[in-house]
């Protein structure tokens, strides 16, 4: 199997590369576009003051508005994604700058639009549209506008805080370029006592490892490094969250927590009733903490101990193209246009960037432009949770082909609520799909054990990190400050309630939180698990209804941001708002525990 995590990014074969050249063949174009996107905003920028003169000025104003930010969004994209193949080249790194900065500035020009549409009137603009059928296209975008009057600054004040965005985003750019370029974890000795670099992708790697004695080294490895770092960690958190906390002032909410869901309409009850539901399922997972301590035999059950299977693993390693083949028999449920799009789409576009090389960004992701392929970021190291990630991010870029179809590029995005469905039901569907073909009694084992894992990692780990969010945003909110020990002692915690008696106190827990990229976007981990619940009552309807789910749930990933996310979900027949999905998922993760016991 192929490992290049120690290669530079030119030493990777260009066959394992993303056709990122397919967005810019020229690169001599990007600095056009810029100039174009900047131009474009200047002219909206005339317009200031007359935007609701008539149903014509405001067409004129909205077509203008998105072709700017269509067009310095492709760039801010590539540019991204440019930086991302190596942190450390100095190339992509002035170009993403150059970007954020221009996007900054001209989200500074434009910032006077949102604030002019608000002091008219719903019923003006109403009219509007029914003078202007072009404007229906934009009824949704218009009304949503509305819904924020209460929460929307003046001309004056929103021009500074959109100046101000760039420097209130220092914490995350600066903990990024901490996490991916700077930090060196050293190397740790594997299985058979050779010396392997210690990364962000081989970390679970070592924390899947038969040997405890490579799990724990690899464990004090990797927190070693986050608490040498600790309060210069804490700091940049702590700025990130009293950011959230001032911009959430100034805009009159009633708390960072409210403005985050306040965006898509999502009642602040969501994630609440999130956390309330995993509480009450703590005890199955206090249960499975507790026969993973007995099936691994320790008299201390560590947390270095929480991530190596309790079945001995299959011993397969997959080649890229084996995994795409599997997921796309696993996905075969919804149909072929399906299936053969994605198939086409990591196999001949290009649309994945495969292996982990020197600099490379960490994890996974699905990104891209409304004018370019829906690309995949990964670090693909051959085994089987590899095959899922593909599937998770296969997920999202799916949604987005299916969506830039069908939508205009104003709706052509989606919030993480959603996102995080269509990824998920993927994920659900091979998961579901492993276990029907499987006829080996251990490694059904295994694939029980392994789905009980995503569902700790996903719903309950999501979850928990959603909590501590929670409780350090009010600890602000109340006018007190985040210090070191305070955060590693409120992560410490809510840590020991979530895995319960069976795990053992160890002293570098406490810094996990500090390695959390997604904490630097507040309010967003929690998607994830909520996600993870809707997948599961959608593909399990696929499953026992087919055709007409299958219907349901393509026509959801056309949709786009077209509307609220919890009205979305209500086409693929699930309703968010309530707590029965999450309920629902949590009683199959009881259910698997009780049949792993049985098993074991």
């Amino acid at each position: 199997m192929n490992n290049y995590g120690d290669k530079t990014r030119a030493e990777i074969p260009q066959e394992y590369k993303w056709n990122i050249e397919a967005m810019y063949a020229d690169e001599s174009k990007v600095e056009k576009d810029l100039q174009t996107a900047i131009q474009l905003a200047n002219e909206v920028s005339e317009m200031q003051g007359h935007i609701m003169d008539s149903s014509v000025s405001l067409l004129k104003m909205l077509m203008i508005y998105s072709t700017t930010i269509r067009l310095v969004e492709k760039v801010f994209v590539y540019s991204h994604m440019r930086h991302d193949e190596d942190n450390a080249n100095s190339k992509y790194t002035e170009m993403y700058g150059k970007a954020v900065s221009v996007y900054t500035d001209i989200s500074a020009t434009l910032s006077f639009v949102t604030p002019e549409i608000l002091e008219s009137t719903l019923e003006q603009i109403h009219k509007y549209i029914d003078e202007q059928p072009e404007l229906e296209t934009y009824r949704f975008m218009l009304e949503e506008i509305m819904l924020k009057k209460d929460h929307t600054l003046s001309k004056e004040q929103e021009f500074i805080m959109a100046s101000l965005s760039e420097i209130v985003g220092c914490p995350d750019e600066i903990f990024t370029v901490l996490n991916d370029a700077d930090l060196n974890f050293g190397m740790v000795k594997d299985e058979n006592g050779i010396e392997k670099p210690l990364t962000h992708a081989s970390y679970i790697q070592f924390m899947e490892s038969e040997k405890r004695e490579v799990r724990k080294e690899a464990y004090y490895a990797m927190y070693e490094k986050y608490k040498k770092l600790n309060n210069t960690i804490s700091s940049l958190y702590g700025y990130n969250v009293k950011a959230d906390t001032v911009c959430s002032n100034l805009r009159n909410y009633n708390s960072t927590l409210e403005r985050a869901l306040s965006s898509e309409n999502i009642p602040t009850t969501v994630y609440s009733n999130l956390i309330d539901a995993v509480h009450q399922h703590l005890p199955a997972m206090h249960k499975y903490v507790k026969i993973r301590k007995k099936i691994l035999g320790i008299d201390e059950l560590k947390m270095y101990d929480v991530y190596r299977p309790l079945v001995k693993p299959l011993d397969k390693k997959y080649t890229f193209v084996e995994a795409v083949n599997i997921a796309c028999a696993a996905l075969s449920p919804l149909g072929e246009d399906y299936v053969n799009t994605l198939r086409n789409g990591i196999l001949n576009e290009k649309w994945v960037d495969i292996y982990e090389n020197k600099g490379k960004t960490s994890g996974a992701y699905s990104f891209g432009s409304f004018d370019s392929y829906p690309y995949i970021l990964m670090n693909f190291t051959g085994d089987l949770r590899d095959i899922f990630t593909l599937i998770h991010e296969g997920g999202h870029s799916m949604h987005s082909y299916y969506t830039r179809k069908t939508q205009p590029y104003i709706y052509a995005d989606h919030s993480i609520f959603t996102a995080e469905v269509a990824s998920t039901v993927n994920e659900t569907l091979l998961i579901k799909y492993l276990l029907e073909h499987c006829e080996d009694p251990e490694e059904k084992k295994y694939l029980i054990n392994f789905y009980i894992d995503e569902f700790k990692s996903t719903l309950f780990r999501q979850t928990m990190f959603a909590e501590f969010e929670k409780i350090v945003h009010e600890q602000v909110e109340q006018g007190e400050s985040l210090s070191a020990e305070y955060l590693n002692q409120t992560y410490n915690e809510l840590n020991s309630q979530y895995f319960g008696p069976a795990l053992s106190e160890d002293d570098m827990i406490q810094y996990e939180w500090s390695r959390i990229p997604h904490f630097y976007r507040s309010f967003y981990v929690y998607q994830y698990a909520t996600g993870y619940s809707a997948a599961n009552a959608i593909a399990n309807r696929i499953l026992n209804e087919g055709e007409p789910a299958v219907k349901d749930y393509l026509e959801f990933l056309t949709t786009g941001s077209s509307d609220y996310p919890i009205e979305l979900l209500k086409i693929a027949g699930v309703d968010m708002s309530q707590k029965a999905p999450v309920l629902s998922a949590l009683d199959t993760f009881d259910s698997l525990v009780d049949e792993l016991a049985s098993l074991l």
